[in-house]
C-alpha cells in the first residue's frame, strides 16, 4: 500500500464523453470511450507509432509497433477506463485510468500534431466524467515538475500536489466517495 493523499473535498463533477467541441485551430474535435473496435485500435497504433519520441515521458508511449500493441493491450483491459480524442478518422489524443491498488492511475497522450490547441483539456475532462459515472474514487498521476504547462492544467482541474521530493510531481483528486 503506498502512502498517497488524495484531497478530502470530492471534485466538481466533470462531463461524460461523447462531446465534441472546436479546438483552438478551428478543427472539431470529438472526445468518445473507447469501445475496442478494430478501427480505434487500428488508428491507435497509429497515432502512437508516430509519436514524437521528444514527447515520451517514462518511457511511455513505448515506440515500435509490436512493442505499442503490447502496451495498449494492456492499458485498454476492461479494467481500465479510456477515452479517445478523434479529428474526423484520425486519433488526436488518447486518455486512460489505470487501476493501481486502491486508486487509478491517469495517463495522456495527444499527437504532436494537436499540441497546445486545447485538447487535452477536453481530454483529461471527458476522462474523468467517465471515470466519475462509472465510480472511480480517487486518481492520481506524475509530472515532470519543468512540465509547466501539465502542472498548471492539472491544478486548474482539481488536481493538487501530494508528492514532490524528486524530479517528478505526484497529484491526487478525489473523483467520488467519501473523503477519509
Amino acid at each position: 500500500m503506498t502512502d498517497r493523499t488524495y484531497p478530502d473535498a470530492v471534485a466538481d463533477d466533470f462531463p461524460v464523453p461523447p462531446s465534441s467541441f472546436t479546438d483552438r485551430e478551428g478543427r472539431t474535435i470529438e472526445i468518445r470511450p473507447y469501445e475496442g473496435t478494430d478501427e480505434e485500435d487500428k488508428a491507435l497504433v497509429g497515432m502512437y507509432d508516430s509519436f514524437d519520441p521528444a514527447d515520451r515521458a517514462q518511457g511511455i508511449p513505448p515506440s515500435g509497433e509490436s512493442r505499442i500493441r503490447e502496451w495498449l493491450d494492456a492499458i485498454l483491459g476492461d479494467d481500465c477506463y479510456n477515452v479517445i480524442a478523434w479529428c474526423d478518422d484520425e486519433v488526436a489524443g488518447h486518455a486512460t485510468l489505470v487501476p493501481d491498488e486502491d486508486a487509478y492511475e491517469l495517463a495522456i497522450f495527444v499527437h504532436q500534431t494537436y499540441q497546445r490547441a486545447g485538447i487535452g483539456t477536453y481530454l483529461i475532462r471527458g476522462l474523468l466524467g467517465h471515470g466519475q459515472a462509472a465510480g472511480v474514487e480517487k486518481v492520481w498521476l506524475t509530472v515532470e515538475r519543468w512540465n509547466r504547462a501539465a502542472v498548471s492544467l492539472y491544478k486548474k482541474i482539481g488536481f493538487e500536489t501530494s508528492n514532490a521530493e524528486s524530479f517528478e510531481l505526484e497529484m491526487g483528486l478525489r473523483l467520488t466517495g467519501d473523503a477519509e
